[in-house]
């Protein structure tokens, strides 16, 4: 978050634009650098093309503006390509946690080196390979982070005690031998040494204790899962606001130059390779993680067998990628669709919601400086409260849904309905009473509605990404996390 939050929407793309401009050349007769005037002449006859600042990248030129705009364009599609072919490999526990570290040691060294490349430098295109490299290994690095997120909730103090209620009502009506062998392929037999020989009243199953032990098992599931991913938009929103001060000083000291923008963006991919270094320390190993994910259901058959089939075969990279690719075959499959219809629903209604609330977020700013005239302080201000917000909803949540006994997808239909009423609110800003002036605050026309809304729309969307990737999690089969977080990744795109 620290690097989306810092770099990605705010310092990269403006940087990127600067390095471009740096480097370019004011239209129409390309000779006169962009630097050497303060703002683009006007020239009658030719207001379009006059004044605008392009640069030379090979054989062709680029306006400066839309440098920025093709570096981000390139890094999404190959942002795309490499969590596909890393699915595979990502759900192979003992590569899971390495795959994590390298993608964010990559795109954290990508974005230090911004510190090293100055404007100036005849190699000042290696900043657009730089951006790239830093997004890409963004991307990676959360797909391969998400797909811990089952693992986590699965290893919560709660989620342990019920499955162990579970399994032991579930295992005193087995005969002595199959209960012996459970117990021995679980690798934990402490937990029943105290379990009679023989079922009571010769093996009989209460199905209703069962059924109602499943379900408090579900509940405890979905609720730690939410936890957790709540609690981890907070705390990045959090380290980004943090990250975001820190930054602002010396691009406010010292006017915006180049220098402070790749600063701002060295800074974050500082931060970003120490803060792995926790996640080095502290997520299971594969191992563990093995173990927990084959604790989590005695159905849980992937697991035996993958363990058996990478015994039979020596692992390969190569193979991996390309069978990635196969299996995003097979997962398209309308065959699959069917078998898994709610997670495609679900896949669908994510692509929507996201582009909704991606759209709000990108032109929120710009509404504020074209439509409603706000300096560039109130903008920064704004740009300052809603991730600020969004830590709110994402901690008062959970305790909302925990106090009213609210499942994951409860509340993510509250604050979708939440959500919609802000548009709906812009919207009266179109009746006439509102565009006459004959009201003087309501639809979005004033200044001083930009921050009511943007608290109100950070506390939604703070805990809508956190619920909407934990009830994802609900709905992906057990050990394909990674391929299918990657899905989740590219729909977002």
């Amino acid at each position: 978050e620290v690097f989306v939050i810092v770099s990605l929407t705010l310092f990269l793309p403006i940087c990127l634009e600067q390095f471009a401009r740096d480097n370019g050349y004011l239209l129409p007769d390309k000779t006169t650098p962009c630097t050497a005037v303060p703002a683009p002449p006007s020239i009658p006859g030719d207001s379009e093309e006059a004044g605008r600042c392009v640069v030379k990248l090979g054989w062709m030129w680029v306006d400066s503006a839309s440098f920025s705009l093709y570096v981000n364009s390139i890094s999404v599609a190959l942002q795309a390509l490499t969590v596909i072919s890393m699915g595979n490999i990502a759900d192979h526990p003992p590569h899971r946690k390495r795959l994590l570290l390298a993608f964010a040691f990559f795109g954290s060294l990508a974005a230090t080196l911004f510190l090293l490349l100055p404007s100036s430098s005849p190699i000042w295109p290696a900043s657009a390979l730089l951006g790239i490299c830093a997004n890409v290994g963004f991307g990676a690095s959360v797909v391969a982070m998400n797909a811990y997120l089952p693992t986590l909730a699965r290893a919560s103090e709660e989620v342990v005690s019920r499955r162990a209620e579970l399994h032991a009502t579930v295992s005193s009506t087995r005969h002595p031998r199959e209960q012996t062998a459970v117990e021995a392929r679980n690798g934990d037999e402490s937990d029943f040494q105290n379990e009679p020989l023989l079922a009571d009243e010769g093996g009989h199953v209460d199905e209703e204790e069962v059924e109602n032990l499943r379900k408090e098992y579900n509940t405890a599931l979905s609720r730690a899962t939410s936890r957790i991913s709540s609690q981890g938009i907070a705390f990045g929103y959090a380290a980004g606001i943090l990250m975001l001060f820190v930054a602002l000083v010396p691009v406010t000291l010292l006017h915006g130059t180049t220098f402070s923008l790749r600063l701002a963006i060295g800074l974050s991919g500082i931060w970003w390779a120490l803060f792995s270094l926790p996640a080095a320390a502290w997520l299971p190993s594969s191992s563990l993680a093995s173990k927990i994910d084959s604790e989590n259901d005695a159905e849980a058959a992937w697991v035996e067998e993958e363990e058996e089939n990478d015994g039979k075969r020596e692992w390969s990279t190569r193979r991996e990628i390309i069978g990635a690719w196969k299996r995003l075959g097979g997962m398209l499959h309308w065959r699959e669709i069917k078998r898994l219809r709610y997670t495609f629903q679900y896949l669908a209604a994510w692509f929507l919601l996201s582009d909704g609330f991606t759209t709000i977020t990108s032109t929120a700013i710009l509404f504020g400086k074209t439509t409603l005239h706000m300096p560039p302080s109130s903008l920064i201000l704004i740009g300052i409260i809603s991730p600020c917000a969004g830590i709110v909803g994402s901690l008062l949540w959970p305790k909302l849904q925990r106090r009213f006994v609210w499942s994951n997808l409860t509340v993510i239909v509250v604050l979708v309905c939440l959500a919609s009423l802000l548009p709906v609110y812009g919207c009266l800003g179109f009746l006439t009473f509102f565009k006459n002036g004959s009201v003087k605050f309501g639809g979005l026309t004033t200044p001083g509605e930009m921050y009511g809304l943007a608290v109100y729309f950070g506390t939604v969307y703070g805990a809508f990404q956190g619920y909407a990737r934990a009830f994802y999690s609900e709905l992906i089969p057990t050990g394909e996390e990674a391929r299918w977080y990657a899905l989740f990744s590219i729909t977002d795109k």
